[in-house]
């Protein structure tokens, strides 16, 4: 993958935006305007006081001077930061079938960060394996988002394992205002959940979960030799055997469950996405879900 020259790069980066710019453009650019708040609201203007307001926003300056009471009117600040945690771990190179997780991932954020360049938002990342590996400060514009892209498909990472609490540490550490915090990972990991519920409190967190349909669902494929691609671990097994298969889907199933309980728990979106899976139809799951739950 990283072999690749620089014209080859720049290619696929641009077949990536011409293949996510219509459905920005046609399905995700009004979803996501009316999906996410401001950052905070801005004085707009001042007028007579009526039964009901509140008290609280009486401007008494004003009322002073006019001899009757007035209140301050707000509005909501339009403008986003939305930062992308992108985990580049060597899992993420994983993959059995059209693309590896990491080209998904590719293909999300694409999505996503253009929606913010034509809602005239701010868009950041953070690369993390076991360490966070780049950070690329919240800013407009489609050169910025082709830059965020550009890292995301071919950054080289220092480390093949993966720390999703150091990642949470330095986004709560780094980013000083609320952000919109896109967290893209296969999610296999332990010990973040501090961390993370720490994070949340201060932004509106979304888990986006990227698998491969083989780490779903156990293939029938007989006789397998299969290979941690951070710790270099090594197991075979019989992926034929009935008994086996259960066993793995039951694990799977309880996985999934504890993650959906623990990031509701946090008030976090979350969203399972295949490699399989159109990231069309995964964005647009994700619109609805988001609107139920607001």
């Amino acid at each position: 993958m990283f072999t690749q020259s620089v014209s080859d790069i720049l290619k696929k980066i641009r077949r990536i935006e011409i293949r996510t710019r219509n459905p920005v453009a046609e399905m995700f650019r009004g979803e996501y305007h009316s999906r996410f708040k401001g950052q905070g609201l801005e004085f707009a203007e001042v007028r007579e006081y009526q039964p009901g307001d509140n008290y609280r926003d009486i401007d008494w300056n004003v009322s002073a001077r006019m001899g009757q009471l007035y209140i301050k009117k707000y509005r909501e600040t339009r403008e986003l930061r939305v930062v992308f945690l992108v985990d580049v771990s060597a899992s993420e190179e994983f993959g059995t079938r059209s693309m590896i997780k990491r080209e998904r991932i590719a293909e999300l954020v694409s999505a996503l960060a253009f929606s913010a360049v034509a809602n005239q938002d701010l868009a950041g990342l953070i690369l993390f394996s076991d360490q966070v590996e780049k950070f690329l400060p919240p800013r407009k514009g489609r050169n910025n988002a082709l830059a965020i892209l550009r890292e995301v498909l071919y950054y080289e990472p220092k480390s093949k394992k993966t720390s999703l609490k150091n990642a949470c540490e330095y986004a709560h550490k780094m980013l000083k205002k609320r952000c919109i915090l896109f967290i893209v990972s296969d999610w296999i990991d332990s010990g973040y959940e501090h961390s993370l519920k720490i994070l949340a409190t201060k932004n509106d967190v979304v888990a986006l979960r990227v698998l491969d349909d083989s780490e779903l669902e156990l293939p029938k494929a007989g006789i397998l030799s299969l290979q941690d691609p951070e710790t270099g671990e090594e197991v075979w097994l019989n992926s034929s055997d009935p008994k086996l298969r259960k066993a793995y889907q039951e694990i799977v199933n309880t996985e999934q469950k504890n993650l959906q309980e623990f990031f509701r728990k946090c008030s976090c979106d979350y969203l399972l996405i295949r490699t399989s899976d159109s990231y069309i139809g995964a964005l647009r799951k994700f619109f609805t879900l988001r609107e139920k739950r607001r």
